[in-house]
């Protein structure tokens, strides 16, 4: 049987490792780029799968002042679809960190 001493520093060890895996994810995550489209791809707004909005593009023909308030609505939907996107893709890499620490499906780990 091990000591408290040694439970207590396996448990560090275990929440030390499990951190580094989580600081990894998201450095990661911030790599991998996901794309919302709006307007039939008049608009588009290009995203890190951890949310960060790296561009957005958007057609000429919307540069008009009779269609700003249909731009600021492509906008923002183009916005909303990649970060849906992002989310999904998020999802996904931290089911498969979780899956290779053999945590169970659905298991919550602090900060995810």
């Amino acid at each position: 049987m091990k000591s408290m001493e040694e439970m207590i520093q396996a448990a560090q060890q275990a929440a030390e490792t499990i951190q580094k895996q989580m600081d990894e994810m998201q450095g990661k995550l911030d790599g991998i780029e996901v794309e919302g489209v709006s307007g039939g791809g008049l608009v588009k707004v290009r995203a890190s799968a951890k949310g960060r909005v790296i561009g957005v593009s958007i057609d000429d023909s919307l540069l008009q002042p009779s269609e700003k308030g249909i731009l600021e609505d492509l906008i923002a939907a183009a916005f909303n679809d990649a970060r849906s996107k992002a989310d999904a893709v998020s999802g996904e890499e931290m089911t498969r960190m979780q899956s290779s620490m053999g945590l169970p499906p659905g298991f919550k780990l602090p900060g995810m």
